[in-house]
């Protein structure tokens, strides 16, 4: 079964939706947004404990500060490329950013190779299924491009403003797919 919670942000963020099995956090989108389509929105809306705790993280997260906790989750067929991208995205600190390119590098000197695909992270970062708590909105092209975000860029400028960026080294390309 899954169902459904909504979580009302503040003014210069888009609402919140979320998709939990029951017991664990399975999706977390921005409303009306490309990553809408990454989940469930024709289902039982409920109030559970794994929604109350998101909201809790969401709330501390949204009054400017970084939480103490990760809400329980769990991220449906997930391959080892994309587990991996993801545990970095993890480790990029409140308030900072990294590139696709620098996870690239640090995937190629972990699996010994020459080189990965900056474009094949740029997938997996795509792909995950729970913004913000996996935060790849802190994610940046190697130029300071703020393209790729399936949340939508108004949303990405908004969270990275939120966590005290320098906005000055960061530009909104003219056309892409997550404008």
């Amino acid at each position: 079964m899954v169902y459904k919670w909504e979580y009302k942000t503040p003014d210069n963020f888009d609402d919140i939706l979320m998709n939990s099995d029951g017991k664990y956090l399975t999706g977390l989108c921005f409303e009306k947004s490309l990553d809408e389509k990454k989940h469930i929105l024709d289902c039982e809306k409920k109030d559970l404990p794994i929604f109350r705790e998101t909201c809790k993280w969401l709330d501390i997260y949204f009054s400017g500060k970084e939480p103490n906790f990760t809400p329980k989750f769990k991220i449906k067929m997930i391959t080892s490329f994309r587990k991996e991208v993801q545990d970095i995205m993890l480790k990029i600190p409140y308030g900072k950013t990294i590139t696709y390119n620098d996870i690239s590098k640090e995937i190629a000197k972990q699996k010994e190779l020459k080189r990965m695909s900056a474009q094949a992270v740029g997938g997996a970062v795509g792909w995950n299924p729970i913004c913000i708590i996996i935060p790849c909105h802190r994610v940046v092209g190697s130029n300071g491009n703020l393209t790729g975000y399936g949340g939508g860029i108004k949303n990405k400028v908004a969270l990275l403003e939120h966590e005290k960026n320098e906005m000055s080294k960061f530009f909104v390309p003219k056309k892409g797919t997550a404008l």
